[in-house]
C-alpha cells in the first residue's frame, strides 16, 4: 500500500509542476488579470517547493518519516483545495506556497519511507514503481491544464 500512495504523491507533485502553463491565460480571464501576471502563481510554487526541499530531511528526523509523509499529504491537499477556492491572485499565490510546502516534502520524505520501510533487496523495485509515475506527471500535466 506504501508504494501506491508515494507512487500517487509522487506523480501529483510532478504533475503539479506543469500543468498551470497551458490554463494561465484562462485562469487570467477568470480572475479578471493580466496572463503575464499569472506567472507568478507558477513562480511561487516552483520557488517553494525548492526552499523547503533541503528541510525535508530534518523534518522527517526530527518528527519521524510517517508523521513528515502524512503532514506533506495534508499540506499539499490544503493548498490544492485553497487553490481552488481562492478568489484572487494574491489568495492564489498563497495557496500556492501552501501547495508547494507540501510538495517539496512528498518526494524525499516518500522516498525515506520506502528506503526505511523495505529491505534492500526489494528497494530497486519498490523505487522503480513509485518514480515512474513521477516521471509521466510532467507529460500529462500541460495537456489536462489546456483541455
Amino acid at each position: 500500500m506504501l508504494p501506491w500512495v508515494v507512487a500517487i504523491a509522487f506523480f501529483m507533485q510532478t504533475l503539479d509542476g506543469t500543468i498551470l502553463n497551458t490554463a494561465l491565460p484562462t485562469m487570467a480571464s477568470d480572475l479578471g488579470e493580466s496572463p503575464l501576471r499569472m506567472q507568478s502563481i507558477v513562480i511561487a510554487y516552483l520557488l517553494t517547493v525548492a526552499l523547503f526541499i533541503p528541510a525535508s530531511g530534518w523534518l522527517a528526523d526530527r518528527f519521524g518519516t510517517r508523521r513528515a509523509f502524512l503532514a506533506a499529504i495534508v499540506l499539499f491537499s490544503l493548498g490544492s483545495l485553497l487553490c481552488a477556492l481562492s478568489p484572487s491572485l494574491p489568495w492564489l499565490v498563497a495557496a500556492r506556497v501552501v501547495q508547494g510546502i507540501g510538495g517539496a516534502l512528498l518526494l524525499p520524505v516518500g522516498r525515506l519511507t520506502i528506503l526505511r520501510a523495505y529491505p534492500r533487496t526489494e528497494l530497486l523495485k519498490v523505487l522503480a514503481f513509485v518514480t515512474i509515475p513521477g516521471l509521466v506527471g510532467p507529460l500529462v500535466g500541460p495537456p489536462l491544464g489546456g483541455w
